[in-house]
Parts: C-alpha cells; sequence; structure tokens
C-alpha cells in the first residue's frame, strides 16, 4: 500500500515538472512524455505486486533507465516547436527564454519596451551598429528593454572569433558602461544583450563596491564548524554527552572525523574560489556553516558576485571543486575503512547508518570496500564505519550530490557548459524525474529528488554562453558523470558474487 500511495505522488509530481517546463518547447502531448519518464517506475511496481517475494531480474532494473530518457528526448526532438512556429504567434524573433535566464526582469518588461526610452542616443546607436562587421555578425535589429540592448541578427563567423571581435568594437565606443553578453535563442540564433555594468568605472551611476573577502568572519564560521564536527566526532566515535561533561578531554576523540571532513569540504570549495579567481572572477572566501548536530555542518559555500566570462569559465570553476574535493574523500575513505571493523547485516539499513552501513548500496564504495577490508568482507556483513571513514563516505555522498546536473548545482553548471543552457534545462528534468524513479526502488533518495524537484533547473549564462568547450574538458565533464554514476548505481549481483560480497 505505501509502494501504491508513493507512486502515485511522485508520478503526480513528475507530471507538473513536465508541465510546467518541458510543455513550453515541443507539441508532444504532456502525458506520452510522461508516459515515456514513468516507463522505470510502471515496470518496477508491476513486478513488486505481482512477484513480492521475488527479486527483480537486473535487466529490468537497467534497461527501463537506459531506454526511458531514450524515448522522452525523441519525443521532445519530435515534437520541438520551429523558429517558423514561433513566429507566426510573436512580432519579433523569440528570445524569452534567454532573457529570463540573464536577468529575470525582462519577462515583464518586453511587454513596455515600446513606451521606454532608448538608454543611448541616437549618435551612440550609429556607432554601436558600425561595430558589428557584416563578416562577424549580420546585425538585423536592434531592440531597447528597460535593462538591456539586446542586437539580433545572424552570426557569419565562429563564435570564438565573433565575440572577442564585438567585444573589443562596443568596449571601444561605450567603455565598460555595458556588460557584452552573447548567447542563443531557444532555435539556437545567437544574439548579442548590453546590460548595465553595475561596477562600471566610468557610469554616472555607480553601485558602491561590496568587500568580498571578509578573512574574520570565515575563520570564526571555520573555528566554530571545527567545534561543532569535533563534538558529532565524539559522538560518532562511541562517546556519550555525559561523559564529555565529565571529561572534556574525549572531545578529541572526534578530531579524525572533524578534520577529515573539514579537509574534504574545505579542499572543494578553496578549488572553486581558486578558480573564480584565476578568471578574475569576484568571489567571497569560502564560508562554513556550523551546526551542533546531524552531521555537525552543512557544507560550506563561496558566493559569486559577477558573470562567468565564458563557457570554459563555468566549466573549470565547477568541476574543480568535485574533482578537489574527491581527491581528498579517497585516500580518507581508504584510511578510515583500514580501521573499521565489519558487523552482521542489521535488519533494517539506511544510508546514514554509520555503525552497520551496508557498502552495496554504490558500486564505488562496495570496490574500495572490498579492496581495503579483503576476505574480511563478505556477503551478509555491514560496516562500522571508523570515524575518519564515516567523514569519507560523507565525501562521496556530498560529491555526489553537487555533480547531479541540476540546475545550479556543479554538475548543471557542468552540463551548461558542456552542451549549452538549452539542453542543460533538458538534463536537469529529466535528472529531476530519473532520481524520483530512483526513490521507487530506494526510499533514502526521496529526500534528494525532493530537493531536485523545488532547485531551479536554469543555470546564469556566462557573458559568452556561444563559444563551445574543447575536446580535453570534454572528457573531464563525461568523467564527471561517470564518476556519479559509480556513486549513486548500487553493486550489481554479478559483481558482488565474482567479489563475494
Amino acid at each position: 500500500m505505501e509502494l501504491i500511495i508513493l507512486f502515485f505522488v511522485l508520478s503526480t509530481l513528475s507530471y507538473i515538472i513536465i508541465k510546467r517546463n518541458i510543455a513550453k518547447i515541443t507539441t508532444t502531448p504532456t502525458w506520452l512524455l510522461w508516459l515515456a519518464l514513468m516507463i522505470p517506475p510502471l515496470i518496477w511496481v508491476g513486478w513488486y505486486l505481482t512477484n513480492p517475494k521475488d527479486s527483480m531480474p537486473p535487466l529490468l532494473v537497467f534497461l527501463p533507465l537506459i531506454l526511458s530518457p531514450i524515448v522522452y528526448v525523441w519525443l521532445i526532438e519530435m515534437g520541438k516547436i520551429s523558429p517558423q512556429e514561433k513566429e507566426k504567434t510573436s512580432e519579433s524573433i523569440d528570445i524569452q527564454k534567454p532573457e529570463k535566464t540573464l536577468f529575470e526582469e525582462l519577462s515583464s518588461a518586453q511587454k513596455e519596451k515600446n513606451n521606454h526610452t532608448p538608454p543611448i542616443n541616437p549618435q551612440e546607436e550609429k556607432a554601436l551598429r558600425d561595430c558589428f562587421p557584416w563578416g562577424v555578425y549580420y546585425l538585423q535589429k536592434v531592440d531597447y528593454l528597460p535593462q538591456a540592448i539586446l542586437c539580433l541578427g545572424k552570426l557569419m563567423t565562429a563564435p570564438e572569433k565573433a565575440y572577442p571581435t564585438i567585444k573589443n568594437n562596443l568596449e571601444k565606443v561605450f567603455d565598460d558602461r555595458f556588460l557584452i553578453i552573447f548567447q542563443e535563442t531557444l532555435q539556437g540564433q545567437p544574439f548579442f544583450a548590453l546590460v548595465p555594468n553595475p561596477h562600471s568605472v566610468t557610469a554616472k551611476t555607480k553601485l558602491p563596491e561590496e568587500k568580498l573577502t571578509k578573512p574574520v568572519t570565515a575563520i570564526i564560521l571555520l573555528l566554530l564548524t571545527l567545534l561543532t564536527t569535533t563534538i558529532i566526532g565524539a559522538e560518532i566515535s562511541g562517546v556519550e554527552v555525559a561523559e564529555l561533561e565529565t571529561n572534556p578531554e574525549l572531545i578529541l576523540q572526534g578530531l579524525p572525523y572533524s578534520l577529515c571532513l573539514i579537509a574534504i569540504l574545505g579542499i572543494h570549495e578553496l578549488s572553486h574560489y581558486l578558480f573564480a579567481v584565476y578568471y578574475r572572477i569576484r568571489t567571497t572566501l569560502p564560508y562554513f556553516i556550523p551546526i551542533p548536530f546531524f552531521l555537525g555542518t552543512f557544507g560550506a559555500f563561496i558566493s559569486i558576485k559577477s558573470p562567468m566570462p565564458n563557457r570554459k569559465a563555468v566549466f573549470d570553476v565547477a568541476i574543480a571543486g568535485p574533482l578537489g574535493g574527491f581527491l581528498v574523500t579517497i585516500p580518507v575513505l581508504v584510511w578510515g575503512l583500514a580501521y573499521s571493523t565489519v558487523v552482521d547485516m542489521p535488519d533494517r539499513m539506511n544510508m546514514l547508518q554509520f555503525e552497520a552501513l551496508d557498502p552495496r548500496f554504490s558500486f564505488l564504495m562496495a570496490v574500495l570496500s572490498k579492496l581495503v577490508m579483503g576476505s574480511e568482507l563478505i556477503a551478509d556483513k555491514a560496516i562500522s564505519l571508523h570515524p575518519a571513514a564515516v567523514a569519507g563516505y560523507i565525501g562521496l555522498i556530498v560529491t555526489a550530490l553537487n555533480l547531479m546536473p541540476v540546475g545550479q548545482l556543479d554538475g548543471g553548471h557542468i552540463v551548461h557548459a558542456m552542451f549549452g543552457q538549452g539542453k542543460a534545462v533538458i538534463i536537469g528534468q529529466i535528472t529531476r524525474v530519473l532520481m524520483i524513479m530512483l526513490a521507487f526502488v530506494r526510499s533514502e533518495f526521496l529526500l534528494w529528488a525532493i530537493i531536485l524537484l523545488f532547485m531551479p533547473t536554469v543555470d546564469q549564462p556566462a557573458l559568452n554562453d556561444v563559444t563551445e568547450l574543447d575536446n580535453g574538458r570534454d572528457l573531464l565533464g563525461l568523467f564527471a558523470l561517470i564518476l556519479l554514476i559509480v556513486i549513486l548505481l548500487p553493486l550489481p549481483s554479478t559483481v558482488a558474487q565474482w567479489l563475494n560480497l
């Protein structure tokens, strides 16, 4: 009964997601798109209702997961609205979607553009038009919106050559008065947008400079997080709260957990920060979030205050965090597993049951555990994690969550840089629904599905959001997505038998 209720709740949420987002870009019926995505849970629920005592064949587990997104994308492409159809219902080129991703208020400003005073005078407009050489970008139309000037036309050369040429020409006329944005419409037509630069030196009115680097605040939060994670680490190692009150020195037993976890989270955010600094992107220092319960921290973050210059910068800044944290996670996890012990498998398990964790829920966790613990770890056995192993295990979970290709998560930035913003939105929607499907198989992922459901799927664009990545970065991005899969997917039964696990 609980399975049926969960099925109806999550299937309803899936339909709402498709109706609100994907139905706008395709004529394929919403119910058909929903059916394509619901093939896996329909098969799984049908199996469990008809064969409640038998385990599901691996083919029925993995084949629907592979076919469902393929059919889903094919249906979207079959009904995708063409530029000609768009033009029938719009007086100008439809760039409403990119506008929303650039600056949210432009969607409502579009209605007022005819009554708005142009932000430049006629002489400046003539100079603006001269900034677009015919052989680089054939300018056809200039639209004035309250927050931007849109320059619409046809790209006549490679994007990596067009953007710097047009940008240099415009800066000679307007200096740093505008940010020069290069994007594509949903139909793949590149356009330029000039947005007022809030940090312009030459502008008559500019915003006051915000002090971004606050080292005292960062150090205080770091020390508080060290305290809270050390207390939680002591509790993980078996120290009771009453014992801490009578013997405060016992708190030192929590240091292996706290130091390892802070190292993983700190390197993750520091990697983001250093690459942002390399690309001269305005950003804050990494800040930790201490809490006196659960894991002792809600993680760490940096806040980026200026646009990304291009998709290469988006990719590098995004992927640096998960890879940096992962490179620390693996040795920490291996070290912690070496001091962990094997225990009997409990009747009920969850992903945060550190005293008796089943490593088979994750392909990567299972393989690492077997390599470190050897013949001691066999079938029907679980692991009582050492505090350092707990930190490494949390590092894996953090890496997987950040690599989810949705919206403003690191994975969302990565697929945005690899495939462009339009395709990244579709990938994000597919990921949302796949996570809902995974929640049917493993209820632990229900929280993940809910988090992704309420997370925006649209990532902020780069100034040059048209120039594509090189092959090396595409391969690195593919590796990141494979890493996500090997962390999330459970150990197949055939591999478990081969490993005697």
